[in-house]
């Protein structure tokens, strides 16, 4: 049986935002025969455009295998996956190479930033790396956003691992990518940093209408979404909307996670 949500946007209860990303019937199946293992089962589901989304789950639920599926980073074993009007599920490796460059941001655990280079250089490493030009306007909002106005000219090492991840939210955001995939971003950070990176995701999404998903295991974290979807073996089986850390923990212990 699978589930299907209709996304809302944030700070509403309107039903008719415009989704950034589709999920319908998806499956993911690893291996073959009795060593199958299926990660998704039928997963359907909407992130609105402009909304904060968070997924969880207990471990081994499919959590981070549905954000890579949606990411276009995995191919699905059935099913379609639209980011906007494109289906993912239809590309060659070349196209969907391209779209991801030009369309979609990451943030991940691992804050991969270049050693050598300065957080400036850094934010706008992809854009070189797509021969694109940035739009310095932009580029100045979203540095002011983050609040690194005084870090441009350091180096990784010179920075707290709040600002190291607050770097590379502003390198996923410079490009202008319709939507922002996260996964466990706060992972790696003290609660202080952490709460810092999380305050600037939600800042993005309520000043830039960034569309951002994340895929945490904190309800602390998960509080930051308008939204939260819980998975559990491989399919969407509750949501909440407006959630705190208790109501995200309390929909964690009745899933077993």
């Amino acid at each position: 049986m699978t589930s299907t949500l209709t996304p809302s946007p944030p700070g509403s209860g309107a039903a008719d935002a415009p989704a950034a990303v589709v999920a319908s019937g998806v499956t993911k199946v690893y291996g073959t025969g009795d060593a199958a293992v299926h990660a998704l089962r039928g997963v359907d589901v909407a992130f609105a455009r402009g909304a904060f989304t968070a997924i969880m789950g207990p471990s081994g639920s499919g959590k981070s295998t549905l954000m890579h599926c949606l990411a276009g980073l995995d191919t699905v074993t059935s099913g379609r996956v639209a980011l906007g009007d494109v289906e993912l599920t239809s590309l060659g490796d070349k196209r969907l190479t391209l779209l991801r460059r030009e369309r979609v941001g990451f943030v991940f655990q691992a804050f991969n930033l270049l050693p050598t280079l300065t957080a400036e250089q850094n934010i706008l490493l992809p854009l070189e790396l797509a021969g694109r030009r940035p739009d310095r306007a932009w580029f100045d909002h979203v540095i002011d956003v983050v609040g690194l106005r005084d870090r441009l000219t350091h180096r990784p090492n010179e920075l707290s691992g709040g600002q190291q991840q607050r770097v590379a939210c502003a390198r996923a955001l410079v490009a202008r990518p319709e939507v922002i995939f996260a996964d466990e971003p706060t992972g790696n950070l003290d609660s202080r940093s952490g709460a810092e990176v999380l305050g600037f995701l939600r800042s993005s999404v309520r000043e830039m209408g960034q569309t951002i998903v994340m895929v945490t295991h904190d309800p602390v974290a998960a509080s930051h979404a308008d939204r939260v979807v819980f998975l559990r073996d491989g399919l969407i089986v509750s949501e909440l909307t407006g959630p705190t850390p208790d109501t995200v923990l309390d929909q964690l212990k009745a899933l077993g996670g």
